[in-house]
Protein backbone atom coordinates (compact mmCIF):
# COMPACT_ATOMS: atom_id res chain seq x y z
CA UNK A 1 0.00 0.00 0.00
CA UNK A 2 2.80 2.41 0.87
CA UNK A 3 4.05 2.40 -2.71
CA UNK A 4 0.58 3.32 -3.99
CA UNK A 5 0.23 6.03 -1.39
CA UNK A 6 3.62 7.52 -2.25
CA UNK A 7 2.80 7.42 -5.96
CA UNK A 8 -0.46 9.33 -5.56
CA UNK A 9 0.87 11.79 -3.01
CA UNK A 10 3.60 12.67 -5.50
CA UNK A 11 1.07 13.11 -8.30
CA UNK A 12 -0.98 15.54 -6.22
CA UNK A 13 2.07 17.41 -4.95
CA UNK A 14 3.46 17.89 -8.47
CA UNK A 15 0.23 19.06 -10.12
CA UNK A 16 -2.51 21.51 -9.27
CA UNK A 17 -6.13 20.45 -8.99
CA UNK A 18 -6.88 21.67 -12.52
CA UNK A 19 -3.76 20.05 -14.01
CA UNK A 20 -4.38 16.37 -13.26
CA UNK A 21 -5.69 14.45 -16.28
CA UNK A 22 -9.03 13.58 -14.67
CA UNK A 23 -9.94 17.15 -13.68
CA UNK A 24 -13.55 18.21 -14.31
CA UNK A 25 -14.76 21.67 -13.25
CA UNK A 26 -18.22 20.12 -12.97
CA UNK A 27 -18.66 16.33 -13.06
CA UNK A 28 -21.90 16.49 -15.04
CA UNK A 29 -22.34 12.81 -15.80
CA UNK A 30 -21.66 11.73 -12.21
CA UNK A 31 -24.19 14.29 -10.99
CA UNK A 32 -26.74 13.09 -13.56
CA UNK A 33 -26.38 9.46 -12.52
CA UNK A 34 -26.67 10.39 -8.84
CA UNK A 35 -29.85 12.28 -9.73
CA UNK A 36 -31.11 9.21 -11.60
CA UNK A 37 -30.42 7.04 -8.55
CA UNK A 38 -33.09 8.97 -6.60
CA UNK A 39 -30.85 8.90 -3.54
CA UNK A 40 -32.37 11.09 -0.84
CA UNK A 41 -30.36 14.11 0.26
CA UNK A 42 -30.25 12.74 3.82
CA UNK A 43 -28.75 9.41 2.74
CA UNK A 44 -25.03 8.64 3.10
CA UNK A 45 -22.90 8.96 -0.06
CA UNK A 46 -19.24 7.94 -0.40
CA UNK A 47 -16.99 9.30 -3.16
CA UNK A 48 -14.16 6.79 -3.55
CA UNK A 49 -10.96 8.34 -4.91
CA UNK A 50 -12.51 11.77 -4.42
CA UNK A 51 -9.08 13.40 -4.21
CA UNK A 52 -9.36 16.88 -5.62
CA UNK A 53 -12.67 16.17 -7.36
CA UNK A 54 -15.33 18.87 -7.35
CA UNK A 55 -18.13 16.31 -6.95
CA UNK A 56 -18.41 16.85 -3.20
CA UNK A 57 -18.67 20.63 -3.72
CA UNK A 58 -21.64 20.27 -6.06
CA UNK A 59 -23.40 17.64 -3.93
CA UNK A 60 -23.01 19.77 -0.82
CA UNK A 61 -24.40 22.81 -2.61
CA UNK A 62 -27.29 20.67 -3.89
CA UNK A 63 -28.31 19.90 -0.31
CA UNK A 64 -26.82 16.46 0.35
CA UNK A 65 -26.03 16.35 4.05
CA UNK A 66 -24.20 13.02 4.63
CA UNK A 67 -21.23 13.15 2.30
CA UNK A 68 -17.97 11.25 2.68
CA UNK A 69 -14.79 11.37 0.60
CA UNK A 70 -12.08 8.70 0.51
CA UNK A 71 -8.68 9.00 -1.12
CA UNK A 72 -5.37 7.23 -0.65
CA UNK A 73 -3.58 10.59 -0.73
CA UNK A 74 -3.68 12.54 2.51
CA UNK A 75 -2.27 15.47 0.52
CA UNK A 76 -5.31 15.46 -1.78
CA UNK A 77 -7.71 15.20 1.16
CA UNK A 78 -6.00 18.11 2.92
CA UNK A 79 -6.12 20.28 -0.21
CA UNK A 80 -9.82 19.61 -0.74
CA UNK A 81 -10.64 20.36 2.88
CA UNK A 82 -8.81 23.67 2.60
CA UNK A 83 -10.71 24.48 -0.60
CA UNK A 84 -14.06 23.80 1.02
CA UNK A 85 -13.30 25.77 4.19
CA UNK A 86 -16.09 25.55 6.78
CA UNK A 87 -18.11 23.24 4.54
CA UNK A 88 -15.46 20.55 5.15
CA UNK A 89 -16.57 20.29 8.78
CA UNK A 90 -19.85 18.75 7.60
CA UNK A 91 -18.16 16.07 5.47
CA UNK A 92 -16.63 12.75 6.53
CA UNK A 93 -13.01 12.27 5.35
CA UNK A 94 -11.03 9.05 4.89
CA UNK A 95 -7.35 9.26 3.93
CA UNK A 96 -7.08 5.53 3.24
CA UNK A 97 -6.34 2.93 0.63
CA UNK A 98 -9.71 1.61 -0.53
CA UNK A 99 -8.41 -1.93 -0.06
CA UNK A 100 -8.06 -1.24 3.68
CA UNK A 101 -11.28 0.72 4.14
CA UNK A 102 -13.47 -0.04 7.13
CA UNK A 103 -16.57 1.85 8.23
CA UNK A 104 -18.96 1.62 11.16
CA UNK A 105 -21.95 2.63 9.05
CA UNK A 106 -23.30 1.76 5.62
CA UNK A 107 -23.74 3.97 2.58
CA UNK A 108 -26.72 4.33 0.28
CA UNK A 109 -24.58 5.31 -2.69
CA UNK A 110 -20.96 4.49 -3.60
CA UNK A 111 -19.37 6.61 -6.34
CA UNK A 112 -16.08 5.63 -7.96
CA UNK A 113 -14.75 7.52 -10.94
CA UNK A 114 -11.58 5.74 -12.04
CA UNK A 115 -10.32 3.91 -8.94
CA UNK A 116 -11.43 0.35 -9.69
CA UNK A 117 -9.80 0.33 -13.12
CA UNK A 118 -6.36 0.73 -11.46
CA UNK A 119 -6.75 -2.65 -9.74
CA UNK A 120 -4.87 -4.94 -12.11
CA UNK A 121 -4.51 -7.84 -9.65
CA UNK A 122 -7.46 -10.22 -9.35
CA UNK A 123 -7.08 -10.48 -5.57
CA UNK A 124 -7.22 -6.68 -5.24
CA UNK A 125 -10.43 -6.54 -7.27
CA UNK A 126 -11.96 -9.24 -5.10
CA UNK A 127 -10.97 -7.33 -1.97
CA UNK A 128 -12.52 -4.14 -3.39
CA UNK A 129 -15.81 -5.94 -4.08
CA UNK A 130 -15.86 -7.46 -0.59
CA UNK A 131 -15.34 -4.02 0.98
CA UNK A 132 -17.95 -2.50 -1.33
CA UNK A 133 -20.55 -5.10 -0.42
CA UNK A 134 -19.88 -4.69 3.30
CA UNK A 135 -20.21 -0.89 3.11
CA UNK A 136 -23.20 -0.57 0.76
CA UNK A 137 -26.76 -0.98 1.99
CA UNK A 138 -29.14 -3.50 0.51
CA UNK A 139 -30.75 -1.70 -2.45
CA UNK A 140 -27.97 0.87 -2.27
CA UNK A 141 -26.53 1.98 -5.57
CA UNK A 142 -23.07 1.86 -7.11
CA UNK A 143 -21.88 4.33 -9.71
CA UNK A 144 -18.56 3.32 -11.19
CA UNK A 145 -16.68 4.84 -14.12
CA UNK A 146 -13.73 3.25 -15.91
CA UNK A 147 -11.80 3.56 -19.12
CA UNK A 148 -13.84 1.96 -21.88
CA UNK A 149 -12.72 -0.90 -24.09
CA UNK A 150 -10.46 0.71 -26.68
CA UNK A 151 -9.74 3.67 -24.41
CA UNK A 152 -6.47 4.49 -22.61
CA UNK A 153 -4.32 1.61 -21.41
CA UNK A 154 -2.42 3.61 -18.78
CA UNK A 155 -3.04 6.59 -16.52
CA UNK A 156 -0.61 8.55 -14.35
CA UNK A 157 2.14 6.08 -15.23
CA UNK A 158 0.12 3.04 -14.10
CA UNK A 159 -1.48 0.18 -16.00
CA UNK A 160 -5.28 0.04 -15.89
CA UNK A 161 -8.03 -2.44 -16.81
CA UNK A 162 -10.62 -1.40 -19.42
CA UNK A 163 -14.25 -2.36 -18.86
CA UNK A 164 -17.53 -2.90 -20.61
CA UNK A 165 -20.74 -3.96 -18.87
CA UNK A 166 -20.16 -7.71 -19.24
CA UNK A 167 -16.62 -7.54 -17.92
CA UNK A 168 -17.54 -5.35 -14.96
CA UNK A 169 -20.59 -7.46 -14.09
CA UNK A 170 -18.34 -10.53 -13.92
CA UNK A 171 -16.12 -8.75 -11.39
CA UNK A 172 -18.99 -7.49 -9.22
CA UNK A 173 -20.97 -10.73 -9.17
CA UNK A 174 -24.64 -11.62 -8.94
CA UNK A 175 -25.42 -9.27 -6.03
CA UNK A 176 -25.22 -6.27 -8.38
CA UNK A 177 -27.77 -5.55 -11.10
CA UNK A 178 -26.94 -3.10 -13.89
CA UNK A 179 -29.50 -0.30 -14.14
CA UNK A 180 -27.85 2.15 -16.52
CA UNK A 181 -24.70 2.86 -18.47
CA UNK A 182 -23.47 6.01 -20.20
CA UNK A 183 -20.45 6.84 -22.34
CA UNK A 184 -18.31 9.94 -21.93
CA UNK A 185 -15.41 11.41 -23.87
CA UNK A 186 -13.39 13.14 -21.20
CA UNK A 187 -11.07 15.89 -22.43
CA UNK A 188 -8.05 16.29 -20.17
CA UNK A 189 -6.49 19.69 -19.33
CA UNK A 190 -3.89 18.91 -22.01
CA UNK A 191 -6.71 18.36 -24.57
CA UNK A 192 -6.34 14.56 -24.77
CA UNK A 193 -9.61 12.71 -25.37
CA UNK A 194 -10.30 9.69 -23.13
CA UNK A 195 -13.13 7.19 -23.56
CA UNK A 196 -14.95 6.43 -20.30
CA UNK A 197 -18.01 4.33 -19.54
CA UNK A 198 -20.15 4.97 -16.46
CA UNK A 199 -22.25 2.22 -14.91
CA UNK A 200 -25.02 2.42 -12.31
CA UNK A 201 -25.84 -0.75 -10.36
CA UNK A 202 -28.17 -1.66 -7.52
CA UNK A 203 -26.90 -3.85 -4.67
CA UNK A 204 -29.12 -6.84 -3.89
CA UNK A 205 -28.13 -8.68 -0.74
CA UNK A 206 -30.79 -11.38 -1.11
Amino acid sequence: MSDRKTHWDNIYKDKGADEVSWFQPKPDLSLKLIENSKTDQAEAILDVGGGLSRLVDHLFDDGFSRLAVLDISAHAISSTRQRLGKKALNIEWFAQDILEFETDHKFSLWHDRAVFHFLTRKEDREQYVNILRAALKNNGQLIIAAFAIGGPEKCSGLEIVQYDAVKLQAELGDHFELLEQQSEVHVTPSSVKQQFTYFRFIHKVE
